[in-house]
């Protein structure tokens, strides 16, 4: 079955627009998994523009399911995470003036460094997964840096999706299954929302995990949290 994991860097971003305290980010966290968040995901980035590393600090003893944090690991990021300890670290190659993630890595030109860095999280029983574009390449290049599992970058599948579907996720199709082959894990994520996940799961069902921020918040604008959390878990679990 697919976990759902709950982005909250939009909310840290609302209340970073006013100052203050609200809304309450370690309280978001706690109610998305109240309503049924499978996990909670969370990227800071240098800047703090959205979540700051002591949110991390602050939210980190209070997920029941799953903690992961995602970033790009910078010495800083990488002293953060190995304090923490979340259950699991997604290593992702964003600039930091960037204003979303925008690629995957190249794994093969990076081989050494992420090798290094996966160890090193590793050693902590901290589960390793890299952010890769769709290229079946990368799932045994990730292997051979010791990751656990890979996260695959779906904002061209989210793109092409609603004109064509099946071109849209033939690339990430012919990923998977080079995933599945090589006994690695399986994550999605980014712009992926209610329109276009059911199709992805059914097409991909063993992913394990996908992480959403954006449209849940976007949505919830509309239908509160608590009914757009239940949303994105139905169009889920239906497979």
């Amino acid at each position: 079955m697919t976990r759902f994991s709950v982005n909250i860097n939009k909310i840290a971003t609302i209340r970073n627009a006013r100052g203050g305290h609200m809304p309450d980010v370690a309280k978001a966290a706690a109610d998305c998994e109240r309503f049924g968040a499978e996990g909670i995901t969370v990227h800071p980035r240098p800047d703090q523009r959205h979540i700051r590393y002591s949110d991390v600090r602050q939210i980190r003893p209070l997920v029941t399911t799953e903690f992961n944090i995602e970033g790009n690991p910078i010495p800083e990021f990488i002293d953060l995470v190995l304090e923490v300890v979340p259950d699991q670290v997604t290593l992702v190659p964003d600039a930091h003036d960037a204003i979303t993630s925008n690629a995957g890595w190249d794994i093969p030109a990076h081989r050494e460094f992420l090798t290094e860095v996966c160890h090193r999280f590793k050693s902590k029983g901290i589960r390793t997964s890299i952010f890769v574009d769709p290229v079946p390449e990368m799932a045994r290049a990730a292997l051979s840096c010791g990751a656990d599992r890979v996260e695959l970058y779906t904002a061209a599948y989210a793109e092409l999706f609603p004109e064509n579907p099946e071109a849209a996720v033939k690339p990430y199709l012919e990923t998977a299954l080079a995933v599945r082959e090589c006994g690695l894990g399986l994550n999605a994520g980014h712009d992926l929302n209610l329109d276009n996940l059911a199709y992805f799961i059914r097409t991909i069902p063993w992913t394990d995990e996908v992480s959403i921020g954006h449209a849940v918040i976007c949505d919830a604008l509309y239908m509160g949290l608590e009914k757009t959390i239940q949303a994105y878990l139905s169009e889920i679990k239906i497979f």
